[in-house]
């Protein structure tokens, strides 16, 4: 781009390499000195910081067999840095209500403990996996969908872990397109067999119920599959002589 010089040149310099970069490192501390200003207007999860008397919050229902009656879980959130960029919902306290007065005093203990690790601030996603790695010496059960439960205790975990995930705090790892069009795959055959079965047993309604019926809301794994250790889900079917997830396509085989 030409530029038109209206008035007497006195003098002139080369700017070089070594003088960019002296004036780069020079405007350095500035830049750094705005972004610690920047940061320290941001607000982070600590225990100091006081109780609003509005919290936003979400209940879960545990229905377990494990128990009469059934556990409602509400888990209230604290909104940082509220209508800015740097907005961030964070787990503020938890509560359990139950008819089920027998657990009344584990319970009121765990929720305190819970509450008190959500105010310290930090990392708290930790409490998820020490929460689902408790087992029940009396053995665990199956839970709506064909999830497998070790405990009581491993269901609230799930639960914290579910609303983590709600709130941006955690996320599911990213599935491989590969990975999900061989899921896809072998759902499709797994279906396309049990239809060739259905039809070839025309005499027997009951089975026809038997392969259309699903194991929890929203699933379509067949009553019949086994619980794959990968997942811990009921989703594990026999395929072609090997053993095959439907829910995270796992097989045995490789």
């Amino acid at each position: 781009m030409a530029v038109k010089i209206d008035k007497k040149i006195k003098g002139y310099s080369v700017i070089t390499p070594d003088d960019k970069a002296r004036e780069a490192t020079a405007k350095a501390p500035v830049a750094q000195a705005q972004d610690d200003a920047q940061d320290s207007n941001i607000v982070h999860m600590h225990e100091r910081i006081e109780r609003p008397d509005v919290l936003i919050g979400s209940t879960y229902k545990i229905k377990s067999p494990l128990v009469e009656h059934a556990f409602y879980v509400t888990i209230n959130d604290i909104v940082l840095n509220a209508g800015t960029e740097h907005e961030l919902r964070r787990p503020f306290e938890i509560f359990i209500n139950s008819k089920s007065m027998e657990h009344f005093q584990w319970i009121v203990a765990l929720t305190r403990i819970m509450s008190a690790v959500f105010r310290k601030g930090g990392d708290v996603t930790f409490i998820v996996d020490e929460m689902k790695a408790v087992f029940d010496p009396k053995g665990g059960y199956f839970k709506a969908g064909g999830v497998y439960m070790p405990s009581l205790v491993a269901e609230l975990g799930s639960i914290v872990e579910d609303h983590m995930k709600s709130i941006g705090l955690l996320h599911d790892p990213e599935m491989s397109a590969h990975q999900r069009a061989l899921i896809a795959e072998k759902r499709k055959q797994f279906e396309d067999r049990s239809k060739k079965n259905t039809d070839a047993v025309v005499a027997a309604p009951a089975a026809r119920d038997e392969d259309v019926q699903v194991t929890g809301e929203g699933t379509s794994f067949p009553p019949s599959a086994t619980m794959c250790h990968k997942c811990s889900t009921k989703a594990l079917v026999v395929m072609d002589g090997c053993a095959t997830c439907l829910n995270c396509g796992y097989s045995k085989c490789g």
